[in-house]
């Protein structure tokens, strides 16, 4: 499932794309009611978390989750290639979005509806984190588990669950009602650094300079995320910091990676 910064890079591509224009929308797979859109001007696309909305002047709002699977791939325009469940596209580019989870037209009100359930987004100016912390700190099970629910942080994924842990040395399984307000705010200002880099650069980095390949003379990091991580799918891998084994176990239906050495502290380092 991609990580929060994803959703937000397709948004700011469909908008400047195809903003404030009429549209071809179609579904070529024919699972999705394009007909009412056809033609129609894409006003915007927002993201909220990993929820992607498409705002036509109609009215109408699509709403994209892309899940586990789901891939939105914008392209210069040519004949649709595989399963394509919604097309958009201006005769130069293409937007097709293939094996979502969802894709459903919604109203505003149902769309504002998914906003106000969903937790604080470190991407969005108007994100409350106080109100991710005040449902962490309802809750005893563990950071490690509450970072994935999005109702906590939106957006957050498995990649900075793993790293931004990593980089204020905390014990993944110290309980929620265990987190002071500093180790909350630190952790979020270090997602929305972390998070705008990544919607920046395309790529997601976690490692300081003097971390770095460079400074410590090894090879770059190859994986299709691209960018240097700490932990992130290094299990039984040196320590960057320390050089003991990185460890891995299942959270919340994905893998963890921590370094058990590093990570012992219940309130946050300023920094690795």
């Amino acid at each position: 499932m991609p990580e929060g910064h994803v959703i937000h890079r397709l948004a700011d591509a469909l908008t400047g794309t195809f903003g404030g224009r009429p549209v071809s929308v179609t579904s070529p797979q024919g699972r999705f009611d394009a007909a009412p859109l056809d033609g129609a001007v894409l006003e915007r696309g927002e993201a909220v978390g990993k929820h992607l909305f498409v705002d036509f002047a109609t009215g109408d709002v699509v709403h994209i989750h892309l899940g586990l699977i789901g891939k939105l791939h914008l392209e210069p325009f040519a004949p649709p290639r595989g399963q394509v469940r919604l097309r958009i596209h201006d005769g130069v580019t293409a937007a097709d979005l293939r094996g979502p989870q969802w894709c459903r037209t919604i109203t505003p009100d149902e769309r504002d509806a998914v906003v106000a359930a969903s937790g604080p987004d470190p991407l969005r100016p108007d994100a409350d984190p106080a109100k991710g912390y005040a449902r962490l700190r309802r809750s005893s099970k563990s950071l490690a588990a509450l970072l994935m629910d999005q109702r906590v942080a939106a957006g957050v994924g498995n990649i900075f669950r793993a790293e931004v842990l990593y980089r204020h040395r905390l014990n993944p399984d110290v309980p929620g009602n265990r987190v002071d307000q500093r180790t909350w705010d630190l952790i979020w200002t270090d997602l929305v650094g972390l998070m705008a880099y990544a919607v920046e650069h395309g790529r997601i980095d976690t490692v300081r300079i003097e971390h770095g390949p460079e400074a410590q003379g090894r090879d770059a990091r190859v994986d299709r995320h691209g960018g240097e991580v700490y932990v992130y799918r290094r299990a039984g891998q040196p320590c960057l910091v320390c050089g003991t084994a990185v460890r891995t176990r299942v959270v919340e239906g994905r893998n963890l990676y921590w370094c058990p050495r590093c990570q012992r502290r219940s309130r946050a380092a300023a920094q690795v």
